[in-house]
């Protein structure tokens, strides 16, 4: 079986060896472009404007903006205006969305999309099919989420976007516990959303504490952070067994996490289940920002991080 891995792995066009690929945001030059789309005409570029908050199924969250029950995205390479007409060529994928969800926060309406159907050309076609093969022998195993058909498409899309990676402590400031997450956002001044796996203790622990912390991270501890996803599944434990700077936050006295230069206090209003996903919705209580910032950490796909290879964009890719 080892072998078939290793012709699978040469087969696939992929250039990296990782499937996320790390690197400071702030440094990371001609990103992805997300757009909606109706009758190949740009309605409304959402690169900056959306959340992405679920992986099976796949979730986005859009806020202060009327969509239909059913939207299509577009992204391209190419900075693409509202109402301009795009090239097929433009394209270089495709995704279909479906609402889920309206949720009234404060005067506005946030709106969750469940993905339908996604396309790319990250890859050949005969490469995608070798990713497809590879993903049903190596990714069915324990404690791993396997994603079914186009989903995985789907998931290499939402990550072709840099995805930011947060830290959230979580308990009574004795006992806590600290994890990554890379499916959150703020939606607007007040509020934020953050999406955790059902059936883990993470989860359970937010929605007992009723509040958490939650950092942003150098991305020079990416290292560190990575190894923090155990946690996920962890007890809460004394603040000593983590990597904590020592510092404890303005209101809910939590330790804050040393690679962390800035921080939110989020206290629970409410949440909800979709697919394996809890998604809570939070009111922002506080941010602070403890040191200047040099870089957060973020990451993307490695199928987009080989299109971008391939056609000499640059990378300052993170490789642990």
């Amino acid at each position: 079986m080892k072998l078939v891995k290793k012709i699978l792995s040469k087969l696939n066009g992929l250039h990296y060896c990782q499937e996320y690929l790390c690197f400071a945001r702030e440094s990371y030059q001609q990103s992805l472009h997300a757009y909606v789309v109706n009758d190949r005409h740009i309605i409304k570029d959402i690169t900056n404007h959306h959340l992405f908050v679920g992986y099976c199924p796949l979730v986005f969250v859009f806020t202060n903006i009327e969509f239909a029950e059913h939207i299509d995205l577009i992204f391209s390479q190419r900075l693409l205006q509202p109402n301009e007409q795009f090239a097929k060529k433009d394209a270089i994928a495709y995704l279909q969305l479906k609402k889920i969800k309206q949720q009234p926060v404060g005067k506005k309406m946030i709106a969750y999309y469940e993905g339908i159907y996604g396309t790319h050309h990250f890859q050949s076609f005969f490469q995608q099919l070798i990713s497809s093969v590879n993903n049903r022998l190596y990714n069915k195993k324990a404690g791993n989420v396997f994603l079914p058909g186009n989903l995985y498409k789907q998931v290499q899309l939402a990550y072709a976007i840099p995805r930011m990676i947060s830290l959230i402590t979580v308990g009574d400031g004795s006992l806590v516990n600290l994890f990554p997450t890379d499916l959150h956002g703020q939606v607007d001044s007040d509020h934020y959303v953050i999406s955790l796996r059902i059936g883990g203790k993470a989860a359970a622990q937010v929605e007992a504490a009723g509040k958490l912390l939650i950092a942003e991270l150098y991305a020079a501890a990416y290292k560190e952070v990575y190894t923090l996803g155990k946690n996920h599944m962890q007890e809460l434990k004394p603040a000593t067994c983590f990597p904590f700077s020592g510092l404890l936050s303005t209101g809910f006295q939590l330790p804050l996490p040393k690679p962390g230069y800035a921080y939110r206090e989020l206290l629970l209003l409410e949440s909800f289940i979709h697919g394996i996903h809890r998604i809570f919705l939070f009111k922002i209580v506080i941010r602070q920002q403890v040191v200047p910032s040099n870089g957060g950490l973020a990451h993307i796909h490695n199928s987009y991080a080989s299109w971008r290879y391939k056609n000499k964009l640059p990378g300052n890719y993170l490789l642990r």
